[in-house]
């Protein structure tokens, strides 16, 4: 669950009533959430960090894979234990879980007030009035997914003041057979070009320094609103923000990366040599039962030139492990490659069962217990990998973002360098006794020593 830092300068001056709130899941949920939350405030609500204190509460679900269900029905679990002891009102669930299983919640769990779909977040305080006016009548707000992503402007952020999430696009196009996406999300819907700037200058203007692009694909940014991608120009636009001056690209499909693209980020000023993209495997026969569009000889002429193309670049990808029918030697060539190609970052997931998924249908499916294996085989080699980098990185000098002091530590603050994004990757802890430094601080230092995953470096 997200520790939302309450500023009083964002409170309403007549409040309402007094509301918590949960925020699960991606960094796309959280743009969400920041959204809901906004309104709220505009509408006077006053957020309060302790959902005991609160008249409701506001759970923004995550409904992706099976693990990220279960936490949201902890999390629902436990403010409806609230509830029922009569220390809160009312329980909101909000979210991908709530667009997934629809009237099915309230069915399995009917103490929840009410339900807010994914694109019903702007009726928010609506629910809001209705919960606290003991008014009944409409339990669920669901909308059709938009042909134009919504607006994400007036956010009340809970990330730290130097670094946001900017969302470029909603929902998703891609068929992958494992994915659920396309049905809580919708197909593919761009957010025009200029709404882009207008957020992004407005999240410079709140002090953000560095921005981190997400969608669910963002490499696919303008298809179906310009007929053709355009992340390229964006990038460009982007470049000229006054403010911000580190710029993260996520969630990148392996299909629509061009030699434009690739230009754009190496020439950019702001954009940081860093990409996240997930590959989910890398044999043919895989890759066509997932539906992923790309084979093993395109994925591998790709990061070539992506390496070739971009001076210094942090490649993280993200693999599943035990994908119906993977058989060993399916298995052994993933790790092979995972060996071979020595990516920045890498993230292992085994494989969820989705039950509306084609991949539910399959034959084949595999035991967790193989599945977990395989994961922490492949974890294994790209730790060998990280460690020996780290081990290299000893006595260089690298650029970081300061994100906050240690707590307990005198004159050490918690660091990111730039092939490091937020609450995924690893950390770099300065030990700056001179001077005392802030968070959203950018600076060179030298790696003194490597400890596993992370570094430990001090002001060059």
């Amino acid at each position: 669950m997200a520790d939302l830092e309450i500023k009083s300068e964002q409170q309403p001056k007549d409040v309402k009533g007094n509301y918590a709130f949960v925020s699960l899941g991606c960094a796309k949920n959280t743009v969400d959430s920041e959204r809901m939350l906004g309104l709220l405030q505009l509408d006077g609500y006053q957020l309060v960090g302790d959902p005991q204190q609160a008249d409701f509460v506001v759970v923004n679900t995550c409904g992706f894979i099976e693990e990220a269900r279960k936490e949201s029905y902890g999390a629902i679990d436990e403010m409806i234990s609230l509830k029922n002891q009569g220390i809160i009102k009312g329980v909101v669930v909000s979210g991908c879980l709530a667009e997934r299983q629809k009237e099915q919640l309230l069915d399995e769990r009917p103490e929840i007030d009410s339900l807010v779909g994914v694109f019903g977040r702007e009726e928010v305080t609506k629910i809001a009035d209705r919960l606290l006016g003991d008014l009944e009548e409409q339990r669920s707000v669901f909308k059709p997914a938009p042909i134009r992503a919504l607006p994400d402007t007036d956010r009340l952020r809970i990330t730290p003041n130097h670094f946001a999430y900017l969302k470029i696009s909603e929902g998703c196009d891609r068929l992958c057979t494992f994915c659920d996406i396309p049905r809580m999300r919708g197909k593919h819907a761009t957010k025009p070009m200029e709404q882009v700037l207008v957020e992004a200058n407005q999240l410079a203007n709140d002090g953000v320094r560095e921005l981190n692009l997400v969608a669910q694909d963002t490499t696919y940014y303008g298809m179906d609103l310009y007929g053709e991608a355009r992340l390229a120009q964006l990038i460009t636009e982007l470049d000229s923000l006054v403010g911000i001056d580190w710029i993260r690209l996520l969630y990148f499909y392996p299909m629509y990366i061009t030699d434009e693209l690739i230009s754009a980020i190496a020439t950019s000023r702001k954009v940081i040599p860093y990409i996240d993209m997930p590959l989910q495997h890398i044999n043919d026969h895989m890759l066509k039962r997932m539906s992923r569009r790309v084979n093993r000889a395109k994925t591998e002429d790709m990061i070539r030139r992506l390496r070739e193309g971009i001076p210094g670049l942090a490649l993280r990808t993200t693999f599943i492990t035990g994908f119906p029918g993977e058989t060993d030697e399916e298995f052994e060539e993933l790790l092979d490659f995972v060996k071979a190609t020595k990516f920045e970052r890498v993230g292992v997931f085994t494989y969820s069962y989705e039950e509306h998924t084609p991949s539910s249908q399959f034959d084949n499916h595999l035991p967790e217990e193989l599945k977990l294996e395989r994961k922490e085989r492949l974890m294994q080699a790209q730790q060998e990998i990280v460690f020996e980098r780290n081990q290299q990185l000893v006595g260089t000098t690298l650029p970081v973002i300061i994100d906050r002091a240690l707590p307990d530590e005198e004159n050490v603050w918690v660091a990111r360098s730039q092939a490091d994004a937020p609450d995924i990757d690893c950390l770099v802890f300065v030990t700056s006794p001179e001077k005392e430094l802030r968070a959203g601080d950018i600076l060179p230092v030298e790696v003194a020593a490597s400890a596993g995953y992370d570094l430990s470096a001090i002001p060059s």
